[in-house]
């Protein structure tokens, strides 16, 4: 029975990914159309003058590709299992919390299982409660799980994030995940946000997107995973 479950978790999670993807590529879109000029963020910047455009984004790409590469020595180091990727998470400082209904608990804050970005307000107290952390109105990254199997291809992709996170990456401060959340789950509204909190989502945007290409190839790489991919994209059809 557990197993059974288990291989039904890891195909709807993949499914997650494939409509996913398509939701940041059309939010994407939508962003490029609103973006306006004289914008800049803390890495990558944004000028435009006279009706030129010149991005000035060299310290945000040498910054990705260093985490990029980082992070593939890592999972084959780690022969890409996901629990040596956690117990190194955890070495490093950041806290995991694996309760029990996890998901649930998660889903009354509309978050999912994984990486919880920085939290404020009730979301906030609601999760340090939870999880045993205290009390409080403003929560640290952390992991927050069921205890159990943990499927490979998503603990990769939470795991892009979060080292990306760690070392600075453009996209995880509170405002951009509040929004990235937001409008991943209803695309939309765009028209009420500031150029600065518009670069914010696009950089929120960009980092899921990489953990999303990441954890595709990653499953490309081995045969089982390419071939339930390659149905994901036929439609998801008899897994």
């Amino acid at each position: 029975m557990n197993l059974c479950y288990n291989v039904i978790m890891n195909i709807f999670k993949r499914i997650i990914y494939f409509f996913l993807s398509i939701k940041q590529r059309a939010l994407i879109i939508r962003l490029d159309k609103h973006l306006k000029p004289h914008s800049r963020n803390s890495t990558s910047k944004t000028v435009l003058s006279s009706g030129e455009t010149m991005t000035l984004n060299a310290e945000t790409e040498k910054n990705k590709e260093l985490v990029k590469k980082n992070i593939e020595e890592l999972l084959k180091s780690f022969d890409n299992d996901p629990y040596k990727l956690l117990a190194y998470v955890q070495s490093k400082g950041t806290k995991i919390c694996k309760i029990r209904n996890a998901d649930k608990i998660l889903a009354l804050i509309k978050e999912d299982e994984g990486l919880i970005t920085e939290l404020r307000g009730f979301e906030a107290f609601y999760l340090s409660i939870m999880t045993k952390s205290g009390v409080s109105f403003k929560t640290k990254p952390m992991f927050v799980m069921r205890d159990g199997e943990i499927d490979p291809y998503y603990m990769i992709h939470q795991f892009y994030k979060w080292y990306s996170l760690e070392h600075g990456l453009p996209g995880f401060d509170y405002v951009s995940q509040k929004l990235f959340k937001k409008h991943m789950a209803n695309p939309g509204g765009l028209d009420s946000l500031n150029l600065d909190e518009m670069l914010g989502l696009q950089e929120a945007v960009a980092r899921d997107k990489e953990a999303t290409e990441l954890a595709y190839s990653v499953a490309e790489a081995k045969e089982g995973g390419k071939k339930a991919f390659d149905k994901l994209n036929d439609g998801g059809a008899n897994i």
